[in-house]
């Protein structure tokens, strides 16, 4: 597959500069693909797993909000949280899971602390998934 330019910047910093041959991420309509030559576009990020092909290989990430912008054959994705497989803390994850679904089990949470929690699930459930594909 022929590379492109894929550049991968969190508010903590630099994930990733460099070719990638392919890149897949859940936007806010669905999964999005990129290749070399794709059209120019900008789209909002959604929750769930990239899958960045680099050399060859398939790597994978927790990909959460942010923006995805293809401009002259230059990739930007600018999560708002970016995990590799490798750095999860599938443990980490769990406990968060726990902790929301207590909350959303609780009858006195508020609407506010339901809403945090059904994000929180949701962010972990992400977690969770991707961290075991090491």
């Amino acid at each position: 597959m022929t590379p492109f330019q894929l550049k991968i910047v969190t508010p903590d910093g630099l994930a990733f500069d460099g070719q990638a041959e392919e890149l897949i991420v859940r936007t806010t309509s669905g999964d999005l693909g990129i290749l070399a030559g794709h059209m120019d576009c900008v789209a909002p990020l959604g929750m769930g797993r990239a899958t960045i092909v680099i050399a060859g290989k398939k790597r994978y990430a927790a990909c959460i909000g942010g923006m995805l912008s293809v401009i002259g054959g230059h990739v930007n994705l600018v999560p708002t949280t970016f995990e590799w497989a490798e750095d999860i803390d599938v443990k980490r994850a769990e406990a968060s899971y726990d902790r929301a679904k207590q909350t959303l089990e609780n009858k006195q949470s508020t609407d506010t602390e339901i809403r945090l929690a059904e994000a929180r699930l949701k962010r972990a459930l992400v977690r969770k998934s991707i961290g075991v594909m090491k």
